[in-house]
């Protein structure tokens, strides 16, 4: 099921996190244009946060994040938040409506929770391959699957049998 894998997905990012003290998360890395992994763990984290406080409005616009410093700033304000995420995954698959304005452009497309959580868990998923670049070469322990599309994984244990 979906909330298995983006439990995983996000039970990963907890486990790196548990690695890293807050000067590693907010030092600005080259190799991510000198954003910092704090930054993209928040980013990840907060587009799942507007889907969950948006859920019973029936409108989702991540455009309408918080922004919110303290996630990208300390590692375990960052964990607790996904903690929360993960307690409130389990909802009904509605209909939902998804809003962004793009280049002067205001955008309304019709889509389900369970796609929007599909998209979040791919993007977190995305995310997660750019922080693991940021730390090549350091001393923190990143599983090989990390930030790794479930769909390659599979493919890699296809080829490898």
């Amino acid at each position: 099921m979906l909330t298995t894998s983006i439990h995983t997905t996000l039970n990963e990012l907890i486990d790196l996190l548990e690695q890293l003290t807050d000067e590693n998360y907010t030092v600005p890395c080259r190799e991510l244009s000198n954003a910092t992994i704090g930054e993209h763990t928040r980013h990840c984290i907060e587009l799942f946060q507007c889907l969950l406080t948006q859920y019973e409005s029936g409108v989702i616009n991540y455009d309408k994040r918080q922004r919110d410093l303290a996630i990208q700033s300390h590692t375990d304000v960052a964990k607790y938040a996904i903690q929360a995420i993960l307690n409130q995954l389990e909802k009904p698959n509605v209909e939902l409506v998804l809003e962004q304005d793009y280049d002067g452009n205001h955008l309304q497309i019709s889509t389900t929770y369970q796609r929007e959580l599909l998209y979040n868990l791919d993007h977190c998923v995305h995310h997660q391959a750019l922080i693991k670049v940021a730390l090549l070469g350091s001393s923190v322990q990143v599983d090989p699957n990390f930030g790794v599309a479930r769909s390659t994984i599979a493919y890699r244990q296809q080829c490898a049998q």
